[in-house]
């Protein structure tokens, strides 16, 4: 597809690297509308960009905001699915002070998968039923997954939730075919976002010490991938690592 020709949703749109795609395709000539829970940082993107408050933990305001953005834009034939939180620690850990045991709290786990797994399936089902309903053809679904997917220490919830978007990309690559829509993933490695920028420093300067190419990943490395699923009208169904050669 042509960026140019796209009406695309941006998930988690008010920093970071959803804020860097919507800038991208607003400057490629693509109609956006941005989405985020940090509504007073929507408001820092350009103008012309659509922009609207969106909390993807929340399935009537997920249907909401589809709506309103099929109707803002004349329609909608993509989605990048992008937002999304951390909450790390150890699924069960012992204190070497005291010996005490702690588990993972239910909420931390529940907030996780609300908002990176259910969150973002439940985007895909809106955005893909409105694309369905008006006849929009072709369309492309670009889900944000990590290369924490392989398992990450720390990271269970997280970890959950981005294997899961990986594997559904293949699932519904060929669930959405006979639409005439794509389904793909990129997977980043460490990017600096304010999201990265919140570790731990010395578990960040581990991570970073591992990267073969030297340094932390910039949005702009994303976006080169995420251009070329939304481009490429032949690649579906996969992932694609941008890690700098990162191995967890």
């Amino acid at each position: 597809m042509q960026l140019s020709s796209l009406k695309i949703i941006v998930t988690g749109a008010a920093q970071g690297m959803g804020a860097h795609f919507a800038r991208r395709l607003h400057e490629a000539g693509a109609q956006v509308a941005a989405g985020d829970i940090n509504d007073a940082a929507l408001a820092e993107l350009p103008a012309g960009i659509h922009r609207r408050k969106l909390d993807v933990s929340s399935e009537d305001d997920i249907g909401a905001f589809v709506t309103w953005a099929k109707e803002s834009m004349g329609g909608v034939n993509g989605l990048i699915n992008n937002a999304g939180i951390l909450r790390d620690g150890l699924l069960v850990k012992k204190d070497k002070v005291t010996g005490e045991v702690k588990k993972m709290s239910t909420a931390d786990w529940n907030t996780v998968i609300g908002v990176n797994l259910t969150g973002a399936t439940f985007m895909v089902r809106d955005t893909v039923a409105a694309m369905v309903e008006a006849g929009e053809r072709p369309g492309v679904v670009v889900s944000i997954s990590s290369i924490a997917r392989h398992g990450n220490r720390g990271q269970t919830n997280y970890v959950s939730a981005k294997a899961a978007l990986a594997a559904n990309v293949v699932t519904w690559a060929r669930e959405f075919a006979s639409f005439g829509i794509r389904a793909v993933a990129v997977a980043p490695g460490m990017i600096e976002t304010p999201m990265t920028r919140g570790m731990n420093q010395k578990a960040r300067d581990a991570l970073v010490a591992n990267v073969p190419c030297g340094r932390v990943g910039e949005p702009e490395d994303i976006w080169q991938a995420v251009k070329f699923c939304l481009e490429c009208d032949y690649f579906n169904g996969r992932v694609v690592d941008v890690d700098g050669g990162l191995s967890m």
